[in-house]
């Protein structure tokens, strides 16, 4: 599978991304310039964590106006692959590539640590190496990371199963001691209705080798990379 990691000025899990997908997993991989204006062939697009633009005006909204983007637009309304990992979760909120929006921490405060997350989906070609009900710790570093959106939205998106990952206790039990962020019925990760569209606050990269310490984060990168040659396989763009 031929893999894109988008670069933004500000980026600084680009290369954490890249040497997972092409050092870990032996893929195709290569750095996108947030302005470029073609996809390169990639068949999938991760737009990774970092401080994009300094975080100006708000996280991820001047990214979302990159020329890049616009190809991650044709690429996801194709069916196209696309992972957002905390800076670019907020990259494809804003540009409206999934519903909702990012609000700063409740606490006010940056947050650096260790999570539990339950995975709430495991049909997905991002969720097909866990089991639906798995309990993965997972770091997370972020300052605005308080996933929010109206009630009504917020039912929707349980009833269309969009809610991917939420946060948990180590029992996988919800607990507002385990929401680090104040993040609304403890939402950590959400889809787009098409499957296809992935976006996280949590870092998976940062968990993907043994030297680690930790490789709960693996599971996502290389089920991820199965499903997408069993697609291709399939001759499904």
């Amino acid at each position: 599978m031929k893999c894109g990691v988008v670069v933004f000025p500000g980026s600084n899990c680009d290369h954490d991304v890249y040497h997972v997908l092409k050092h870990v997993l032996d893929q195709d991989a290569i750095f996108l310039w947030h302005q470029d204006e073609d996809l390169r062939d990639c068949e999938l697009i991760v737009l990774p964590g970092g401080f994009s633009y300094g975080d100006y005006l708000r996280s991820g909204a001047v990214a979302a106006h990159s020329p890049v983007m616009a190809a991650v637009r044709r690429h996801a309304e194709a069916g196209g692959l696309v992972l957002g990992i905390c800076n670019g979760f907020q990259i494809l909120l804003e540009a409206g590539l999934l519903p909702g929006a990012l609000r700063p921490n409740a606490s006010l405060r940056f947050v650096c640590r260790d999570v539990h997350l339950r995975v709430e989906r495991d049909d997905l070609p991002f969720t097909v190496g866990y089991r639906k009900g798995e309990v993965v710790r997972i770091p997370i570093a972020h300052a605005d990371g308080n996933y929010q959106d109206r009630d009504e939205a917020l039912d929707a998106l349980e009833a269309a199963g969009q809610v991917v990952f939420r946060y948990v206790d180590a029992a996988g039990e919800l607990a507002d001691s385990a929401n680090p962020n104040g993040s609304a019925r403890a939402i950590a990760g959400v889809v787009n209705s098409g499957g296809n569209v992935l976006g996280m606050m949590p870092h998976p990269e940062r968990c993907a080798e043994d030297i680690l310490g930790n490789t709960d984060g693996l599971a996502l990168f290389s089920g991820l990379v199965g499903a997408a040659a069993a697609q291709l396989g399939a001759g499904v763009a």
